[in-house]
């Protein structure tokens, strides 16, 4: 039996449940007591510090956390400043025999956990780290010359010939406490939540993070939503897509339980792989930012370092960003972004398009913007989604690729309810009148104080300049 005085501690990051969690459960089954840890290391010299709409995301899951470990018998035990330096802290004030955590994978974090674990192991404290948040570890899919895909299709196709991920490990019904004295901070000292003001009701009033709504968010889409998936998915007032985004990004659901969910769903085995391909963009994402650490800020393609990028016209980047750009697709989803922390997949390509074509910013810029205001803002595929759209990134679309987003929307939002939910304004015209309000004879972009704008840009000769500051580039 362990020294009862030498307890267990799980250093918890990107997953956050008590489910399918193989660090707490490898703590557990060692029948020593557990002392379950999560430090906010927002410093900035480890990873990106998240942004506002994370931040308030992790604080009600971090509550969420704790109410289920209490009802274990045990609790959560924040901590604030530097990851390295509050782990190696508490493994000494406790006495720990053994540390387990789970994988992560920027740069910054990786070289974290290797100074953590070596110091551990200096200190005679075992260390098991475990792969709980991806299906597999990046760099594990290689093709027949031992190398990273540069395509998806065929990464995607490698991934799943080995079989399905193993099966999800079940939650503990109970969770030993350790009974010493040990310091945790408050929640609300964290400061995670928006204060002066508080901007967050829209997310309050759309998301309930946490494990428990994780698995409700999960039995709805199976029950109510893949049926169609595969042939709404692409629509955004239709609302087949998932939404499982943040409860992946912050590991209340893992991908091992989504993937099982799905494939026991009782739909045709195509519906099933298309969702499930979904998941396989995710791994891939990770694939891209392990061989590409900086993704966030450097083309994959270097060749888009000489881009002829536009310079910024601050009035007109606030336009896109608040959806006053008088582009009714474009406006509706970045208005739904700001409301909720969330946009259909769909209008995030038409957005950024808009922003990298036809206004011609960096898409660098769009990057910072999602990534403070998604609350599944994720290091892997924001910057991976910006890239492709961008055409710099790793089977990315090609630059000439500009998505029209009347067209896009003429197609997709056919009778312009989405844009009619987020664009108010246009609300009481006909679906042609949404899609191109400046075509309505004294509709709302008339007078001397129209309710909706006229177009920031041109959309045709925007497109035109576009095309040629990238035949520029290429020559």
């Amino acid at each position: 039996m362990p020294d009862q005085d030498a307890p267990a501690v799980v250093w918890l990051r990107d997953d956050l449940r008590v489910s399918d969690n193989p660090a707490l459960r490898e703590a557990v089954d060692s029948g020593r007591p557990v002392v379950v840890v999560y430090v906010l290391d927002d410093s900035g010299d480890v990873g990106r510090p998240l942004g506002g709409a994370s931040r308030w995301w992790l604080h009600h899951s971090l509550e969420a956390l704790d109410a289920s470990l209490r009802k274990r018998g045990n609790r959560l035990v924040l901590r604030h400043g530097d990851g390295a330096g509050e782990i190696a802290s508490i493994l000494e004030e406790t006495g720990a025999g053994l540390l387990t955590t789970s994988r992560r994978y920027t740069r910054g974090e990786r070289e974290q956990d290797d100074r953590v674990q070596r110091a551990a192991e200096e200190r005679g404290v075992a260390v098991s780290v475990h792969t709980a948040s991806l299906l597999h570890d990046p760099g594990a899919v290689l093709n027949g010359d031992g190398e990273r895909f540069g395509v998806f299709t065929p990464f995607f196709r490698a991934l799943t010939r080995g079989g399905a991920p193993r099966e999800p490990v079940a939650a503990p019904n109970a969770v030993a406490p350790w009974t010493g004295d040990l310091r945790s901070e408050d929640l609300d000292d964290l400061g995670l939540l928006p204060i002066g003001p508080d901007w967050s009701a829209g997310l309050g009033e759309t998301w309930t993070p946490g494990e428990k709504a994780a698995h409700r968010r999960v039995d709805e889409f199976v029950h109510e939503r893949l049926a169609r998936y595969a042939d709404q998915r692409d629509e955004p007032a239709a609302e087949a897509s998932s939404r499982l985004s943040p409860y992946l990004k912050f590991g209340e659901v893992s991908p091992y339980q989504v993937w099982h969910r799905v494939q026991q769903a009782d739909v045709p085995a195509d519906i099933r792989l298309k969702f499930l391909t979904e998941l396989g963009w995710r791994e891939y994402d990770y694939d891209l930012l392990d061989a590409h650490p900086d993704l966030e800020t450097v083309n994959i393609h270097r060749e888009f370092d000489a881009f002829p990028w536009a310079e910024v016209d601050d009035r007109v980047l606030r336009a896109w960003q608040r959806g006053r750009t008088g582009v009714p697709l474009v406006d509706a989803g970045m208005r739904q972004l700001w409301h909720t922390g969330w946009m259909h997949n769909r209008v995030r390509m038409v957005t950024a398009s808009f922003l990298i074509k036809n206004l011609r910013y960096d898409w660098r810029i769009g990057e910072r913007w999602f990534w403070d205001t998604l609350v599944d803002a994720d290091p892997a595929n924001n910057a991976a989604q910006w890239q492709w759209v961008a055409g710099s990134g790793a089977d990315a679309a090609p630059f000439f690729r500009v998505f029209n987003p009347v067209l896009q929307g003429q197609k997709f939002d056919p009778r312009g309810e989405y844009i009619a939910t987020w664009v108010p304004e246009l609300r009481d015209l006909d679906a042609k009148g949404r899609h191109e309000p400046w075509t309505v004879p004294d509709g709302p972009t008339t007078g001397e104080h129209p309710a909706y704008p006229e177009p920031i840009v041109d959309l045709k000769a925007s497109r035109a300049a576009a095309l040629d500051a990238y035949q520029r580039m290429r020559s």
